[in-house]
């Protein structure tokens, strides 16, 4: 099981400071939803934990981020090694259009070099496609364009897509934000089922959804407009929102800002 560590974490888009020395530990197969205002580095932060904010130029990062006790940031550590072992669910979902839906649950396996015999290509797809609760809707259908599934369908595919290389981590920025009332409960319950074989991690701006899905929150703010994301309060979803410890904290669950 996979355990997630960060340590003084800081992220930069050039010469500006997004999220400031952020330490976080994350319990393996649990979920922990970041919350807090736009622009106090969720996202960024997230970025960080399995290395897309490198991709960006003039960004970086300092600080240290251990999965199983191995520093995925240093130098000896290979970006797209990090990528498989650390899944990433955007925001909108994003199926490979030109693809069929049974191809895009294989773009990450085949992205990774491995080559698969067809009946292991269709165990893979069945065994994804299953695990993201998507199977019974698109398994006669397989080779039909994932782009005409149904937003929530797609997101779902996303996932597939994702946990088809089997990592220890799913990272999800903001799944629901786009997605219907319908859609959003079928991807909570998914990230509910997800957490008996995955560490999830999942930024969200929508404090009811943290508050039903999450084991862990942790919550981010910045000091004013400029200044970089910080962490104020992080504990179980409980505590922090019936008793938090910060001002902030409960203002910010009261609605007062954000």
């Amino acid at each position: 099981m996979s355990h997630l560590q960060l340590d003084r974490v800081s992220a930069y888009y050039g010469a500006f400071q997004a999220v400031a020395d952020v330490s976080l530990n994350i319990e393996p197969c649990s979920i922990t939803a970041l919350i807090g205002p736009s622009g106090c580095g969720k996202s960024t932060l997230l970025r960080t934990i399995n290395r897309l904010h490198e991709t960006i130029p003039g960004a970086r990062v300092t600080g240290d981020v251990r999965l199983n006790g191995q520093d995925v940031l240093g130098p000896g550590s290979d970006p797209v090694e990090v990528r498989s072992r650390v899944g990433m669910v955007f925001q909108r979902a994003n199926p490979f259009p030109t693809m069929s839906i049974s191809e895009n649950v294989l773009a990450g396996v085949k992205l990774r070099g491995r080559r698969l015999a067809p009946k292991q290509a269709e165990q893979v797809v069945e065994r994804s496609l299953k695990a993201a609760n998507l199977w019974q809707e698109t398994k006669d259908r397989l080779k039909k364009s994932g782009a005409g599934l149904s937003g929530g369908q797609q997101q779902r595919l996303c996932i597939a897509r994702a946990i088809a290389v089997q990592p220890e981590v799913l990272l999800m920025d903001e799944p629901c934000s786009a997605l219907d009332p319908a859609s959003t409960a079928a991807i909570e319950e998914l990230m509910v089922t997800l957490k008996s074989d995955y560490t999830v991690v999942v930024v969200t701006h929508n404090l009811a959804q943290a508050a039903r899905v999450s084991d862990q929150t942790a919550f981010m703010s910045v000091d004013r407009a400029g200044q970089p994301g910080r962490l104020i309060e992080h504990g179980s979803t409980v505590s922090l929102f019936n008793a938090p410890t910060q001002t902030a904290t409960c203002d910010y669950i009261a609605g007062k800002f954000g």
